[in-house]
């Protein structure tokens, strides 16, 4: 209760602040795959429903939603993860493999495909640190579609995660027989799929795992009013997604990404080595297209990035903020450095000794 708490006082003020049209916090534990904290916004009081009449409930329909399961989206460049988890898994490339990227214009299957900055050659690491589109869409490409596509389902996408909530929805991930020849170049940064948040938080907490995908739950245990324990609910693997080494390559990569040099400096929290990932998705027109101005931006990381005691999503649908500020590392990373801030405390986590982010690097740990 105290975590939900802190993730609903914090997600009042991010749209006090931002004024989205939606906005959704999850908090996980990735070792077991519990959920610590879900909110979102707009919401209403459950205990207050039944005095409503039933326009209301019609008028306020979209207000009752659990849009962490039931709201899909491209989830932009979290979705690197994915994509670079893949090629590692694969012994394709090292970190410091280099990767040219083509500086800012990519020319492929008649299209430009275009990086925010340009950049010539880029470790692997860096274009996750520096969220190159191209740098992502040439390691999808090494993959093969096949392949790519397999670690996209492997992650969990494009079915349920099994969470005990009504109404949870699959997300949308075609076979590679139904891409276009631009596909392999647009998935790998989060267009062309539509995942759920839910999803999108289960996905990062196996990279935090070792690459053990957990099952999300809601409910430990069920007790009488004499405290005995009537039913239980011990934790699920679904299964090993990729190995320990590749999710420990990921997640250094993921630390660089919450430092002065990676987009998520804002996400930083103090004492403690942070890792994540930000996103930056232009909202779908339902007539086609994208709506131009719109994104949904997000930022998803966990700490303490050797041994993870939470993993934390921040997502808002259409933040009014500058144009030039409305990013996921701009916006979502502050609310989650609030929100780690916070937890942190509550759990008890003993600080870590500050340590320049440039000289972070983690050690691979043991997995049971």
């Amino acid at each position: 209760m105290n975590l939900q708490n802190i993730v609903e006082t914090e997600l009042d003020n991010a749209c006090q602040e931002f004024k989205p049209k939606k906005a959704i916090v999850i908090l996980m534990r990735p070792q077991t795959g519990e959920i610590l904290a879900m909110a979102n916004r707009p919401n209403f009081d459950p205990n207050d429903i039944r005095t409503k009449p039933a326009s209301y409930i019609k008028e306020h329909e979209a207000d009752m939603r659990n849009c962490a399961i039931m709201d899909e989206m491209e989830p932009g460049s979290t979705f690197k993860m994915v994509t670079a988890a893949g090629a590692f898994n694969e012994h394709m490339v090292q970190p410091d493999s280099m990767i040219f990227c083509e500086n800012g214009a990519f020319s492929y299957g008649g299209r430009f495909l275009h990086d925010h900055h340009p950049y010539g050659d880029l470790t692997v690491e860096d274009i996750l640190i520096k969220s190159s589109n191209i740098g992502a869409a040439k390691l999808a490409m090494g993959l093969g579609e096949q392949r790519f596509y397999g670690y996209i389902r492997a992650f969990g996408f494009g079915e349920r995660t099994g969470v005990s909530l009504p109404g949870e929805i699959p997300g949308l991930v075609y076979p590679p027989h139904r891409w276009s020849k631009l596909s392999i170049t647009r998935i790998p940064m989060g267009q062309e799929v539509a995942v759920t948040p839910l999803q999108t938080i289960v996905a990062l907490s196996a990279i935090a795992n070792g690459g053990k995908l957990m099952m999300p739950q809601i409910v430990h245990d069920i007790t009488d009013s004499d405290g005995n324990v009537i039913a239980s609910f011990p934790p699920v693997e679904i299964r090993q997604v990729v190995s320990p080494e590749a999710a420990h390559e990921v997640t250094n990569a993921l630390i660089g990404v919450v430092s002065p040099r990676g987009t998520a400096a804002l996400a930083r929290v103090s004492g403690f080595v942070t890792a994540g990932k930000t996103g930056t998705a232009e909202k779908i027109d339902p007539k086609g297209g994208y709506m131009p101005g719109k994104y949904i931006v997000s930022f998803c990381g966990f700490l303490p990035a050797d041994n993870p005691a939470f993993v934390g999503l921040v997502m808002l649908d259409d933040a009014q903020t500058k144009p030039e500020e409305d990013y996921g590392g701009t916006v979502a990373a502050p609310v989650f450095s609030r929100i780690g801030e916070k937890v942190a405390r509550y759990m008890n986590l003993e600080p870590q000794p500050e340590v320049p982010a440039s000289d972070v690097v983690i050690t691979q740990r043991e997995h049971d």
